[in-house]
C-alpha cells in the first residue's frame, strides 16, 4: 500500500498600494508698492485657494518695506506658508533680477502652480521663468478647475477682445503650471487675525551683470479709488474735446459718486487723460457696480475692458446707435 501523502496548499495574497496624485502646491507672487499689497494679488490668492491644496506666498523687496508687508500678508486667508526675500537688489523690481530667484525656488521643488496678478511686471516675469523651465504660461484666466485624479488644471480665459472664451487644459505632463489671474473675476482674499502660518526667509540671488537698469518711476497720484477695483467708474471719450473739458466734466461727477475716473484709448491718445486711466483691451479691465461712459461710442477694444460691469450708463450725442448703447442698461442722447 502506498503511503499517504499530504499536500499543504498555501494561498498568497498580494496587496497593492495605489498611490494617489499629490495635492497641488501653489506659489503665488504677491506684489506690493511701498508697503501696500496690490489688490490684484489678493484676488490671485483667492484663485490659488480654489486649487484645493497648499498655497505659499512670496514677497520680495527692499529692507525698508518687506517686514511691514510680511506682517500684513501672513494674515491673509488661504495662505498656508510664506516666503520672503529682502535685498536692495529688489528695491526696484525688474524681471531680470527676480527671475533667478524664482528659478531657484522652483528647481527640484514640490510646487505645481505659479500664480500672479497680470501686472506689467508679472506679464514679463512669469513667461520668462516659464520659458526657462520649458513649460507654457496661461494669461488672465477667469476661472479654473483642478482635477486631482489626473493632476490636470483647466482654465477659461477671454480671447478676441472678450468675444470668445477659450478653455485651456494643462495636463500632468506640465510639471509646473504658470498662470495670471484676472482680478475682476475673483474676490479679494480677506484677512484673518487669528491665522498662524510658517514664515521663512529666502536668500536673494545675486545678478552680477543685470542687462536692465531702473531709471525712474512716475506715478499719477489721486485721492479717488483705484480704477482697477473701484465700485463706480466714470469714463470719458474723445468728444470731450480737450483735457480741460475732460476734467471739468468728469471730476465733479466722480467726486459726487465717489467714483474712479477712466478714459477711452482715443481720449488718452489725444492727451485728455493719463494712460493709467485707459479702460479697454490694451488698458485696464474693470467690472464695477456702475460704469458711466460719457462720449464713448464703445469700440470693441473698449468693450473688452468694461462689459462685465453690473450696470452701464451711456451718454452720447450721436443719434446713430453706438455699440455701447446695446450694452447699456440706460442711455441718453
Amino acid at each position: 500500500m502506498l503511503p499517504r501523502r499530504s499536500f499543504v496548499v498555501s494561498r498568497s495574497f498580494l496587496f497593492r498600494n495605489y498611490a494617489s496624485a499629490p495635492l497641488p502646491h501653489a506659489l503665488i507672487f504677491l506684489e506690493h508698492r511701498q508697503g501696500d499689497v496690490d489688490s490684484g494679488s489678493l484676488s490671485a490668492l483667492t484663485a490659488a485657494s480654489l486649487l484645493g491644496g497648499k498655497v505659499t506666498g512670496l514677497v520680495v523687496g527692499s529692507p525698508e518695506y518687506v517686514p511691514a508687508v510680511v506682517d500684513k500678508v501672513k494674515k491673509l486667508k488661504g495662505l498656508t506658508s510664506l516666503l520672503h526675500s529682502t535685498s536692495d537688489l529688489y528695491a526696484q523690481q525688474l524681471p531680470e533680477t527676480l527671475s533667478p530667484l524664482l528659478e531657484k525656488l522652483l528647481s527640484d521643488s514640490e510646487y505645481t502652480h505659479v500664480i500672479s496678478t497680470p501686472s506689467s511686471l508679472a506679464k514679463s516675469l512669469l513667461p520668462r521663468v516659464a520659458a526657462k523651465l520649458d513649460v507654457p504660461s496661461v494669461s488672465e484666466i477667469t476661472s479654473l478647475e483642478h482635477d486631482s485624479s489626473s493632476n490636470s488644471t483647466t482654465f477659461t480665459r477671454p480671447i478676441y477682445a472678450g468675444n470668445a472664451i477659450s478653455t485651456v487644459r494643462l495636463s500632468s505632463s506640465v510639471p509646473i503650471k504658470f498662470f495670471t489671474v484676472r482680478a475682476t473675476n475673483f474676490d479679494p482674499a480677506p484677512s484673518e487675525e487669528s491665522q498662524e502660518i510658517e514664515v521663512k526667509a529666502v536668500d536673494p540671488v545675486d545678478v552680477p551683470e543685470c542687462p536692465a537698469e531702473h531709471i525712474s518711476t512716475q506715478l499719477s497720484k489721486s485721492d479717488r479709488p483705484d480704477l482697477s477695483v473701484a465700485g463706480r467708474v466714470v469714463s470719458g471719450g474723445r468728444p470731450l474735446k480737450n483735457a480741460e473739458t475732460f476734467a471739468a466734466t468728469l471730476n465733479p461727477l466722480a467726486d459726487v459718486l465717489g467714483a474712479a475716473v477712466g478714459a477711452s484709448r482715443a481720449a488718452v491718445d489725444a492727451g485728455y487723460a493719463d494712460n493709467s486711466l485707459q479702460v479697454g483691451q490694451t488698458g485696464k479691465v474693470v467690472a464695477p457696480e456702475l460704469y458711466m461712459a460719457i462720449g464713448i461710442s464703445g469700440a470693441i477694444q473698449h468693450l473688452a475692458g468694461m462689459k462685465d460691469s453690473k450696470m452701464i450708463v451711456a451718454v452720447n450725442k450721436v443719434r446713430a446707435c453706438p455699440p455701447l448703447f446695446r450694452q447699456a442698461a440706460s442711455s441718453r442722447i
